[in-house]
C-alpha cells in the first residue's frame, strides 16, 4: 500500500531536487515532489528502502551517496534523525555539501538543535551554498497526506526559492527568522503539546475513574474551550487504551532532550515540560518507546 496520499499540486516550474532520508516522513515528502512534477534523487543509508521509492515513484532515481544524490540538484531537502545524522549527510567527502552546485539550496526537515542548524548554515555561507532550517509538524499522516506545517529559519531569499516546491508537501511554509529560528519554533510546539497531552490523560483517566462515559464525555467537552488538536484526534483512541499512531515516545523523549538543552542556554524556566519528560521517561521503562505520544495515559492506569 502506497505511503503516499493522493493531492492536488499547484502548478511550480519543475525543479531538480535531492532528498534524503527515507523514514516515515521522508518518504512520503519525496514522494509528493515527484508527484508534483519536480525531478527527485533520492539517498537513504538502506539502498532497499531507496529502491522501494524509486518503483513506487517512477522516472526518478537513486544514489548511493549523499554527494551523488546532491549532484546538480536547484534544491537538497533532507530529513534524518538527529543532530549527528544531520552532520553526517551534510559534512564530509561523500556529503551532500560536497557534491552541491554553487548556490544551491539545502533544506533541513529534520528537527534538530538550532545551534547545529546555525553550524551548518555557516558552513553553507563559506562554500557558496545556502541552508535553511525547516522542522515540521503534522506526523506521519500529515507527511503522508502532504499537509506538514514547515517552521523555517535562514536567508529570505532562500526561503522563497524554496517555497514553491516544499508545498507539495506543505499545508504551511513560513520563514520565522534567522537560521536557527525554524528549529527554537519547533520546540515550541513540542512544549506545547507535551503539556497538553499529559492534561488530556489526567482528564480522561479522572472521568473513567468517575464511571463517565469518556466517548460522549469528549463529544460534548470537544465543542467547547478544552478543544485541540490533540483531543480531536487522540482523545478517543486514549479513553479505548490504543497507541498504534506515528510519532513515537522515543521520537518525542529526543525533542525535548533539545528543548530543555536549549532552555539551560536561553534561561527559559520549564517546570511542567522537564515533568512530562520524566513522565515520558515512566513510559520508555513500561516498554513504550514505540508507542504513540498519548500513551501518557498508560502511567495513570
Amino acid at each position: 500500500m502506497s505511503q503516499i496520499a493522493a493531492k492536488t499540486y499547484e502548478t511550480t516550474p519543475a525543479r531538480k531536487v535531492a532528498f534524503l532520508g527515507l523514514g516515515v516522513m521522508g518518504y512520503p515528502m519525496a514522494g509528493h515532489l515527484a508527484r508534483a512534477g519536480h525531478h527527485v534523487t533520492v539517498y537513504n543509508r538502506s539502498a532497499a528502502k531507496a529502491a522501494a521509492w524509486v518503483a513506487e515513484c517512477p522516472g526518478n532515481a537513486s544514489a548511493p551517496t549523499p554527494r551523488e544524490a546532491a549532484a546538480g540538484a536547484d534544491i537538497v531537502f533532507a530529513c534524518v534523525g538527529n543532530d549527528a545524522d544531520l552532520r553526517s549527510v551534510v559534512l564530509g567527502p561523500d556529503s551532500a555539501f560536497a557534491g552541491m552546485k554553487p548556490g544551491a539550496i539545502f533544506v533541513d526537515h529534520t528537527t534538530a538543535s538550532a545551534e547545529v542548524a546555525r553550524e551548518l548554515y555557516a558552513q553553507a555561507q563559506k562554500l557558496g551554498l545556502h541552508f535553511v532550517d525547516a522542522p515540521v509538524s503534522g506526523g506521519q499522516a500529515g507527511a503522508q497526506n502532504g499537509m506538514l506545517t514547515v517552521m523555517c529559519g535562514g536567508d529570505a531569499a532562500a526561503f522563497d526559492a524554496v517555497k514553491p516546491a516544499a508545498m507539495a508537501f506543505s499545508r504551511a511554509f513560513t520563514l520565522l527568522g534567522a537560521s536557527g529560528a525554524g528549529q527554537l519554533a519547533k520546540m515550541v510546539n513540542q512544549i506545547c503539546i507535551a503539556g497538553l497531552v499529559q492534561g488530556l490523560s489526567e482528564a480522561i483517566a479522572f472521568g473513567q475513574q468517575a464511571g463517565l462515559d469518556m466517548h460522549q464525555v469528549l463529544d460534548v467537552i470537544g465543542k467547547g474551550a478544552a478543544q485541540s488538536w490533540q483531543m480531536d484526534n487522540r482523545g478517543k483512541t486514549m479513553a479505548d487504551d490504543k497507541f498504534e499512531f506515528g510519532f513515537a515516545v522515543d521520537w518525542m523523549r529526543k525533542d525535548l532532550g533539545l528543548v530543555l538543552d536549549e532552555a539551560k542556554r536561553n534561561g527559559a524556566l520549564l517546570p511542567v515540560t522537564a515533568l512530562v519528560d520524566q513522565f515520558y521517561a515512566d513510559v520508555q521503562k513500561m516498554g513504550g518507546g514505540r508507542w504513540d505520544t498519548s500513551s501518557l495515559i498508560r502511567r495513570l492506569r
